[in-house]
């Protein structure tokens, strides 16, 4: 796994965490309803996570809040 280290600012990094939430949200909500659509559930998955983290990140008490999936592998 190849890891990159990006700076941010707090203010980008919020931003970039609430546009990922509201994705993950239309893509696990939204987009099922919609005819021939496809899901992922690994995908989702692994995004939850990362959302987690972001938010993680911005509040240390994100944690309790937010559930975590598990990825398999």
């Amino acid at each position: 796994m190849t890891l990159i280290t990006i700076k941010l600012t707090i203010r980008e990094l919020q931003l970039l965490t609430t546009l990922a939430s509201d994705q993950l949200f239309r893509r696990e909500f939204i987009d099922p309803k919609m005819p021939g659509h496809k899901s992922n559930s690994e995908e989702i998955s692994l995004a939850k996570v990362l959302v987690a983290r972001l938010q993680t990140s911005l509040d240390p008490n994100a944690a309790r809040r937010t559930p975590t999936a598990r990825i398999a592998g």
